[in-house]
């Protein structure tokens, strides 16, 4: 193997080094969403499109915000949103991208949002049962008058 080979594989290794950020390489741009209900089975709706029933699990891309809709017949609808924010291990990567002099990383990282988490994760709801209005006696609907025959 000559030098000149050694020197453009090193360089290259190094640059594949330097474009990628530290989490998108340990997090990856996605996440798994997860849906649950009280009673299961109701529908999942989220804003991107991706339907489901609970208990639901998406993997959806860590920088979108994302609206929740879960219904199920007899149950009062629920909406939800889920935020995209930096936290948890994204924040450390991102700390090490600029600790490491990996300012390329840290523009790639905050671009394609792998620094991101969504939350919250899991959405947690539960239904309330539709309770139909009582009527009482005294709010009977008014019957017509009987007409008298003369």
């Amino acid at each position: 193997m000559s030098f000149k080979s050694v020197a453009v594989s090193a360089m290259f290794a190094i640059a594949s080094l330097a474009c990628g950020g530290c989490a998108t390489i340990t997090r990856g741009t996605t996440q798994a969403l997860v849906i649950e209900s009280d009673p299961p089975g109701a529908d999942v709706e989220l804003s991107n499109g991706l339907r489901g029933k609970t208990p639901a699990s998406f993997t959806v891309k860590r920088r979108e915000n994302l609206v929740v809709k879960i219904r199920k017949d007899g149950y009062e609808p629920v909406e939800a949103t889920v935020s995209s924010t930096v936290g948890d291990g994204g924040g450390t990567a991102m700390a090490g991208n600029i600790l490491f002099g990996g300012l390329i990383g840290a523009a790639v990282d905050g671009g394609n949002g792998s620094n991101r988490t969504l939350r919250p994760n899991p959405v947690s709801v539960k239904l309330l049962p539709i309770v139909p209005p009582v009527v009482s006696d005294s709010q009977t609907p008014l019957q017509p008058a009987k007409r008298k025959r003369r």
